[in-house]
């Protein structure tokens, strides 16, 4: 009877259920904290910061300078032949900057300066610059005397053209022996080699003259013949190999 009993007793217990109460929240697993994550990302935060700040440093940092934008030969000023561009400033390194363009329109190039050269202080002079053993020599030719787009820079040969001789006051055989001579001397060029560092733009509605000047630069030892044809008006330029 006791064991009757006893069993009654536990079959009145309540069951107890094997699934969790609604609202009763599951365990959840501890968090793991990385701390070497959080330093990279406070390290990546710095390290961007102190990029902008090199940047906006190297900017204040530059400087506007003079760039030429043609060839500029010997003895030239640049003119208009500019323009303007920034590069980092160099105390070791004498930039000319724009607001002296003004000042360097006065000087003169000591040696030829190519398309895309930065400018410095050292490439110009006050008066134009004449390298030793050579001449600097102006001609003004008339149409058919030079070749087309004869530009700075150009070289060319040099000849002297037209009849030097004397008139119909001399004898036949003067007369012979000069137009032999005049032609012998015609055959060879004044100067075989000459190069050009002026030619005043073609293109300019605004000169009168219907000669065009060219300077040349000639050995000192053919300057004065090279003079001698110019006056006459007997010089022609015929461009040659090694432009």
């Amino acid at each position: 009877m006791r064991i009757q009993e006893r069993t009654g007793a536990g079959n009145n217990r309540p069951a107890t259920s094997a699934h969790p109460v609604m609202g009763e929240r599951l365990p959840m697993p501890p968090r793991e904290r990385k701390p070497a994550l959080a330093a990279l990302a406070v390290l990546l935060i710095l390290v961007g910061a102190l990029g902008a700040t090199m940047l906006v440093l190297r900017a204040g940092d530059r400087v506007e300078v003079v760039k030429v934008t043609s060839d500029i030969q010997a003895g030239d000023s640049v003119g208009d032949h500019t323009t303007s561009v920034l590069v980092a400033a160099d105390p070791s390194i004498h930039y000319v900057k724009s607001s002296q363009i003004e000042e360097l329109k006065k000087l003169k190039a000591r040696s030829p300066i190519y398309k895309g050269t930065i400018v410095i202080g050292e490439m110009f002079a006050e008066g134009a610059t004449v390298p030793a053993g050579k001449a600097s020599v102006g001609v003004s030719l008339k149409e058919g005397q030079y070749p087309a787009g004869i530009k700075s820079g150009d070289t060319v040969a040099v000849y002297r053209v037209g009849d030097s001789g004397s008139s119909g006051s001399h004898g036949s055989s003067s007369s012979s022996s000069s137009n032999s001579s005049s032609s012998s001397a015609g055959s060879a060029p004044l100067v075989e080699r000459a190069k050009v560092s002026y030619v005043r733009d073609q293109t300019d509605s605004t000169i009168s003259s219907t000669n065009l000047p060219v300077t040349l630069m000639v050995d000192s030892g053919q300057a004065a013949s090279v003079t001698d044809a110019a006056s006459a008006g007997q010089v022609a330029l015929v461009i040659v190999p090694g432009n």
